[in-house]
């Protein structure tokens, strides 16, 4: 077996999902299992360099799993020709620059979204990645749920008859931070550090609709702050100026009509953090993060309304559970596969900066929608 060596700059891997999901999870989980087979005989090695501004933090997370290669010195990382790949999870606010510089110095990008703050910066990156000639990738992780792919399987299968509708539920209660820790960092809900819950969500919910139902061609959007304050990491109150809470409605193309609400500021009455309900002439199927429920229109009970009776019925137990059929790595692993495959092997890949430069846009758009309080279109994009 060959064993070919990939080194990869990831930048931002202090964080919370640089490392827990990018690091951990993927690359060192690659290596765990022996590198990534590309067939023929041969073995994608992934060689992790860690980048960040916190030299400590670098230090310690390289000796707890036995890196040796970490860098507060981005530059001088990129101008290492022994470099393949730069990947990026750091705040948004500092994202465009560094794969700006990453892209002038010819590697390839796999980046977290957002990958700007606004659609032209977007746009811009793709088309200096573009004309690079380098290979570029966003992440898109919620496609490679088990939940979600088994929902495309019951799309693929023609299970709903014609789609209707799509109604998305996100979120759970983040903590204050004042007499509890709060679950996300404080940067989050300021809006000048780039926070808010349309800039980090409505690009899921972009690519989400559009690879499973059909692109999104407007959008309607109402947000709010529904905690104006709230402590940061070092107990310290502040003014939360960024949205904490977003109610989106999205036209899709070919009719499906789809509502999602983002929010902080709930707390949790379904079965898991994010579930989507989709509704068919031929039937219906709710999909988590991992489950997925349906109801054929053949087992379809005919509720009456009657509000001085109680309900005789459980509602719930009249769906069916989706068999796992497969087994269902990590997303965010999976999808690093994938990558690395179009790196290595040139395969396709389409989760590109185009496509993150379609979520930027949404989440503009939204945005927009809510401060002008009307329905706006949402214009197909291109290089």
């Amino acid at each position: 077996m060959t064993r070919r060596t990939v080194r990869i700059a990831m930048n931002g891997v202090t964080g919370r999902m640089g490392y827990r999901q990018h690091l951990v999870r993927s690359i060192l989980a690659l290596r765990e299992q022996g590198g990534l087979d590309l067939g023929n005989g041969e073995t994608l090695w992934p060689e992790p360099v860690l980048v960040g501004r916190r030299e400590p933090a670098l230090r310690a997370l390289a000796e707890r799993h036995g890196l040796t290669e970490w860098s507060t010195d981005l530059d001088a990382v990129l101008a290492d020709d022994s470099i393949d790949i730069y990947f990026d999870a750091q705040v948004t606010s500092a994202r465009v620059d560094a794969l700006t510089k990453a892209i002038a110095a010819g590697k390839h990008i796999y980046t977290e979204k957002p990958t700007a703050a606004d659609l032209a910066g977007a746009l811009d990156l793709a088309r200096l990645a573009s004309a690079k000639g380098v290979k570029h990738g966003v992440v898109q992780d919620k496609l490679f749920l088990p939940g979600l792919l088994k929902l495309k399987r019951l799309i693929d299968g023609g299970f709903f008859g014609e789609i209707l509708s799509v109604r998305g539920e996100f979120g759970y209660w983040v903590f204050e931070g004042d007499w509890q820790d709060a679950q996300r960092p404080s940067w989050n809900y300021r809006a000048e550090d780039g926070g808010g819950i349309v800039v980090d969500m409505f690009p899921h919910w972009e690519y989400v609709l559009h690879e499973l139902f059909g692109r999104v061609t407007s959008v309607s959007a109402h947000v709010a702050t529904h905690v104006p304050r709230r402590w940061d990491e070092q107990g310290k109150p502040y003014e939360a100026t960024a949205d904490d809470a977003a109610y989106g409605i999205f036209q899709l193309e070919g009719g499906t009509v789809a509502q999602i609400n983002s929010s902080w500021t709930v707390r949790v009455n379904r079965d898991e953090l994010v579930e989507f309900q989709v509704d068919g002439t031929h039937g219906s199927a709710v999909a988590g993060l991992r489950g997925c429920r349906v109801q054929h229109r053949s087992a379809t009970p005919k509720p009456v309304w009657n509000p001085d009776i109680p309900v005789t019925e459980s509602f719930r137990d009249q769906w069916q559970e989706v068999p796992d059929n497969a087994e269902f790595a990590n997303g965010f692993k999976a999808q690093w596969e994938l990558f690395l495959r179009h790196v290595a092997l040139g395969e396709p890949y389409h989760w590109d900066l185009l496509a993150g430069a379609r979520g930027v846009q949404l989440a503009e758009l939204g945005l927009r929608s809510a401060a002008e309080g009307r329905r706006l279109d949402v214009p197909e994009v291109s290089l």
